[in-house]
């Protein structure tokens, strides 16, 4: 089985890195194409793999060919490559925004089409993957596609009408909680504490508590009222929140990250 990556960027990384880790593929399984030589050099010597100049040598030799591009450029690479795409092949697609339709459509012919939504947490093994397929697509061969994301965090099949929501919750998300760490790790530098320290106490304390969510199972209001004393600090904080509309801020960014989506 031969997989070919189009596109090597950071998430391409974590999902061959985790391929690699796991032992699902071997390293001379792995074939991959980018812009810049630059690119391929690094993955040469980052994960051993092969790589080629061209898309095209790329999607000739694969068995599985993951898009691994921006969506703006799926146009682009799909024209280039589709004539070297067979009805055997399985094609997977990280991009958020383009459906299965639009993806098939593109290619001017009948595939089997996976499409998956992962983050940026999978080059930590840690990602949670949204995967769909189309009707083409084998119980066996959807098992692949799950096995192959799980290699480096949580996958899970969901209906394609959910795809641009898990991209909200869970692709965009990171970047929200990245922006709230920074926030705590200021705020215990203004009270003394040094910067590193403040990271690493920030860090651990939101890795912890979504550990806690997920190992127990409970509702993170339940979790949140498990915090707060009567009459304590904590609940005085939550307070502050409530005040500064921090639900609502939430809401409205994952809902403008979803909106944008349906407009790629």
């Amino acid at each position: 089985m031969k997989i070919g990556f189009i596109g090597l960027g950071n998430m391409a990384k974590a999902m061959i890195g985790g391929m690699l880790q796991k032992e699902i593929v071997q390293k001379n399984d792995i074939i991959g194409s980018a812009k810049t030589k630059a690119t391929l050099e690094d993955m040469r010597r980052l994960y051993g793999v092969e790589t080629r100049e061209s898309n095209v040598a790329v999607a000739g030799e694969a068995d599985i060919l993951v898009l691994a591009v921006k969506p703006q450029y799926f146009q682009t690479v799909i024209e280039e490559v589709r004539d070297v795409v067979t009805g055997d092949m399985l094609v997977i697609s990280i991009a958020a925004g383009k459906t299965l339709d639009w993806i098939e459509q593109a290619f001017h012919k009948e595939i089997k089409l996976v499409r998956c939504m992962p983050n940026t947490p999978a080059m930590v093994g840690a990602g949670c993957t949204g995967v769909c397929v189309n009707s083409r697509v084998s119980p066996e061969e959807t098992a692949l596609s799950l096995k192959l994301m799980e290699s480096f965090g949580r996958a899970s099949m969901v209906p394609e009408s959910l795809m641009d929501a898990v991209g909200a919750v869970s692709g965009s998300s990171p970047a929200f909680v990245f922006m709230f760490l920074e926030a705590m790790a200021d705020a215990a530098v203004a009270a003394g504490m040094p910067r590193a320290q403040a990271c690493e106490f920030a860090a651990q304390a939101v890795y912890g508590s979504a550990k806690l969510m997920l190992e127990s199972g409970k509702h993170p209001g339940e979790l949140k009222d498990m915090v707060c004393s009567p009459g304590g600090t904590t609940i005085q904080g939550v307070r502050v929140l409530e005040e500064k509309g921090l639900r609502g801020a939430v809401m409205d960014a994952l809902q403008a990250v979803v909106e944008q989506t349906r407009k790629l």
